[in-house]
């Protein structure tokens, strides 16, 4: 729990009072792997913060293939935000790309959370901003570079990620076949 209050604290001061509210409306999930954090045509029930594990945004396209969005892992907050907060169903999933266990909290918890401790709401809305930021940054160089490029900014952007996830959820992200992405890291090596 001190790794969620550390990373909103980054975001404003809190008192221990404050503290201790945000714990106790806190609930600690275990998703083991393959598990749908929050699964599209579904209102997403939680928003987590990451304390173990890789979460993996996904969507199927107009042909039915499964597209790799976006990864998140620990030490983040994981969240289809715009959907959980206006509580209509996603259009994406989450999904456990490993076991995980996230601190979450439903809709009605975090509510509460920003209608009783003053100037929360601008925390929030820090951390939505930081969440974005850097999905953004993550985000970008997939849509102008070459394939190698883009395995090199994934590399740069997910160091941790490259043994943990199966290469076709990297291959899915970036955009290229698994066979593309076996052959850029072998002309690597």
């Amino acid at each position: 729990m001190n790794t969620l209050i550390d990373f909103i604290l980054q975001f404003g001061q809190l008192n221990k009072q404050q503290i201790d509210f945000i714990l106790s409306k806190a609930k600690v999930l275990e998703f083991k792997k393959e598990a749908y954090f929050s699964e599209g045509g579904k209102i997403p029930k939680y928003l987590g913060f990451v304390l173990e594990g890789v979460f993996r945004f996904c969507y199927y396209n107009n042909k039915g293939e499964e597209i790799t969005n976006y990864f998140i892992d620990e030490g983040n907050f994981v969240v289809d935000n715009q959907k959980f907060e206006s509580q209509i169903a996603a259009s994406e999933y989450i999904q456990a790309v490993t076991n995980c266990t996230v601190i979450t909290f439903t809709k009605k918890d975090w509510d509460e959370i920003s209608n009783t401790i003053i100037g929360f709401p601008l925390i929030q809305a820090n951390i939505v901003k930081k969440c974005l930021t850097t999905a953004m940054e993550r985000r970008s160089p997939l849509v102008s570079d070459d394939a190698t490029t883009r395995y090199l900014s994934f590399m740069a952007a997910f160091p941790a990620l490259l043994n943990r996830i199966p290469l076709s959820y990297v291959a899915s992200y970036l955009g290229i076949t698994q066979q593309s992405l076996s052959r850029i890291r072998k002309n690597m090596r």
